[in-house]
């Protein structure tokens, strides 16, 4: 037992996979421009709501279910091959994209630091985003940094990450609270903008709530390491919630930290809104911990989703699905070839530019929300009593909605046509990919 996981292990794992970059981007490039502050926080609650009650499905599965491959080999032992790899099919990508997105950010907070000096070696364009070899040669390296950590062993993992998050979390409250009582933020630009003529808009809610998914999709980690806990899912499903909610809570204090400086147009105006934020009005002290607070939460995202990849990929394999050596593990317990195929599909990533990968992450939403309707449609029927099954029935639906929010055309959420079309081919990939490789496996 000295080798599993405990509750801060786990409980670190998922926060640092619930609070990663977008936490500090997303202030200034789409919560203040698209909802301001109040109706973010209205879709950030109703959307932390929303998990909550998808976490029913997954407390279910856990404790009916406590192998590792979490949604996917649950689906496929409930539902069949065809359901199971449909379910980690979707994951897969959701998992995959996460970790190269954390480390070319990784390489935006070396640039906030260091300017365009760190713009070496030009090599070409992608949608407007050029690649520098310095750049990709930095994420590379983080990558593969992480590749190292996690081949090590899982416990080695788990304390890396619990020192990352202790420090995300310490710097980010010690930010929001300079912040708010700081004399030289001029509040009038916060009530005036954000306050003063404040309207509910059902559209900016949803537009919040359309990316629910992808922003809480670190909390189905859980199933991933199950059979490395040392505790009872019923513990599990409590550290999840607390996860969900203290992400709910930390969004909303960067975004306000953010619209104490700026309006909406002059934040998208930014390079960095909410870094731009602290050093004007509380110095460089707290910028700088406001980058070692990012760089944790980047640092965590990589860690926590790595290791959700390798066992995820390690689960698939199990079940014939990829080739035999992806479920072998080493000398310390861990998938090592898993690791290293996911860090090699990573590796791929800062060579196409931060626009395409951020295409590939918006369908993450969609993906993650096909593997939530999943996991609660098959908790409908192993609830054992109508709570669990009420519950598991209203997560469900929540799923349908967050996918009809991304899908439906004209609905405020509706995906990019970059990130459709993106879409249709990982689909038409996972069926041709199942009718040769799977089917008869």
């Amino acid at each position: 037992m000295t080798k599993k996981l405990n509750r801060l292990d786990i409980l670190s794992i998922v926060l640092g996979s619930i609070i990663g970059w977008g936490s500090f981007t997303l202030p200034g490039v789409k919560f203040l421009q698209e909802a301001g502050v109040i109706n973010t926080a209205i879709g950030l609650a109703l959307g932390g709501l929303a998990v909550i009650f998808i976490q029913q499905g997954y407390h279910i599965m856990m404790k009916h279910h406590g192998i590792e491959g979490g949604e996917f080999t649950y689906t496929y032992k409930a539902m069949g091959k065809a359901h199971g790899f449909t379910a980690g099919w979707a994951l897969m990508l959701c998992y995959l994209s996460i970790v190269p997105l954390n480390a070319t950010a990784f390489v935006l907070v070396l640039k906030i630091l260091f300017g365009s000096s760190l713009e070496l070696v030009y090599l070409y364009e992608i949608s407007g985003y050029p690649i520098y070899l310095s750049e990709v040669l930095i994420a590379s390296g983080v990558i593969l940094t992480f590749a190292f950590v996690n081949i090590q062993g899982l416990k080695q993992s788990a304390r890396v990450q619990n020192t990352m998050v202790l420090l995300l979390m310490i710097n980010i409250v010690i930010v929001f609270i300079s912040m708010i009582f700081s004399g030289n933020t001029d509040q009038t630009i916060f009530v005036n903008n954000y306050i003063a003529d404040y309207t509910f808009s059902f559209s900016e809610v949803a537009k919040i709530l359309a990316i629910i998914p992808f922003l809480f999709v670190g909390f189905d980690v859980i199933p991933q390491v199950a059979a490395d806990m040392n505790f009872k899912p019923e513990k599990a499903t409590r550290l999840a919630i607390i996860s969900i909610i203290a992400g709910v809570i930390i969004y909303n204090m960067l975004n306000i930290v953010t619209s104490i400086a700026y309006g909406a147009q002059a934040a998208v105006e930014q390079d960095w809104a909410l870094g731009t934020a602290v050093v004007d009005n509380i110095g460089m002290v707290m910028f700088l911990l406001l980058v070692i607070a990012l760089t944790t939460a980047i640092s965590g995202g990589i860690n926590g989703f790595m290791i959700g990849s390798s066992k995820l990929l390690a689960a698939i394999t199990s079940y014939g699905m990829f080739p035999e050596r992806f479920k072998e593990k080493n000398k310390n317990g861990v998938y090592a070839d898993s690791i290293k195929f996911v860090t090699a599909i990573s590796l791929i990533a800062p060579w196409i530019g931060r626009e395409v990968i951020i295409y590939i992450v918006d369908m993450a939403s969609l993906l993650a929300a096909i593997a939530y309707f999943y996991t609660c449609y098959i908790g409908v029927k192993k609830a054992s009593g109508m709570r669990e099954k009420y519950l598991s029935i209203t997560g469900a639906v929540i799923s349908i909605g967050f996918m009809l929010l991304l899908l439906v055309p004209g609905s405020p959420g509706q995906l990019s046509t970059p990130s459709m079309i993106f879409m249709i081919i990982w689909a038409i990939a996972g069926y041709f990919y199942f009718k040769k490789y799977v089917r008869f496996a």
